[in-house]
């Protein structure tokens, strides 16, 4: 009934020059017609040769993090139909580190701490910074981009409206849940993939004008939660990224487990192929 483990912190660039390259040398490989098999790949090679080295994570750099697919209750619309949810998926920058030019689910973002590495180490932790910066607009706390000076970056009086509404002034209002975990074989990375949902209506019509993608993404999308068709036409789209994907359906699913009538998704079950 539980994921245990332990979490290290290390530099970004351990990874962006070693694991992180594997999935373009993959794609490279296979641009060029190359069969991705034992010693065709010397970064894989070297890395994350077998399934054996995959679970080892203990014995190896495994970076990773969470995503979530992010569903907020709408009101009936004369024009739109029925009340729903209103689901968001990005098209990420081609700026980005991880899944460039892709469709992934928003937030998504690297697991790691502020300022306070242990209280951050809940997966929680990261899914909270990255509303704020993805969705809400929180430059000040993409360390990618800014120097961290504040000793509490998340403390109360900090907050965007949209995030204090919810944490502060409506406590009750916003539900995280983990969907699934994964081990990616492209990357070697770990993967919670989560759902986000906020139920009051009156949160969408407050702040829905307000929610805006970052530099990370070069767009929004929003969809229905009621129409099936384009949730459908949207699972079987090759732009996904695979993470993306994992945590899309992931999330779909339990929406239309918790969701009653706002929600029309399509069947989706698990296949394992021998």
């Amino acid at each position: 009934d539980r994921i245990k483990g332990s979490l290290g912190i290390t530099q970004f660039a351990n990874y962006a020059l070693t694991l992180d390259a594997l999935e373009g040398e993959l794609c490279d490989a296979l641009t060029a017609g190359v069969p991705p098999v034992p010693g065709a790949l010397p970064l894989r090679d070297r890395y994350l040769p077998d399934v054996g080295s995959v679970l080892e994570m203990a014995d190896r750099l495994c970076a990773g993090g969470a995503l979530a697919l992010c569903a907020f209750a709408r009101p009936a619309d004369p024009n739109r139909g029925p009340a729903d949810y209103v689901l968001l998926v990005q098209e990420r920058s081609e700026n980005v580190v991880n899944a460039a030019r892709q469709l992934a689910v928003i937030p998504k973002g690297f697991h790691q701490p502020l300022t306070d590495f242990r209280g951050d180490a809940k997966i929680a932790a990261t899914l909270r910074r990255e509303m704020e910066e993805e969705l809400f607009g929180r430059e000040d706390i993409d360390n990618t981009i800014n120097v961290m000076h504040a000793a509490d970056p998340m403390h109360p009086v900090r907050l965007s409206a949209p995030m204090r509404w919810l944490l502060k002034e409506n406590p009750g209002a916003l539900r995280m849940e983990c969907t699934g975990f994964g081990l990616n074989l492209v990357s070697g990375n770990y993967e919670f993939a989560c759902l986000i949902v906020v139920d009051s209506d009156d949160f969408w019509e407050r702040f829905g004008g307000q929610i805006e993608a970052g530099w990370e993404s070069s767009s929004l999308r929003q969809y229905s939660s009621l129409d099936t068709e384009s949730l459908t036409e949207l699972a079987h789209d090759d732009a996904w990224s695979n993470e993306g994907l994992f945590a899309f359906l992931q999330g779909l699913r339990r929406l239309g487990k918790i969701g009653g009538n706002r929600v029309d998704a399509p069947a989706i079950d698990w296949m394992v192929r021998p």
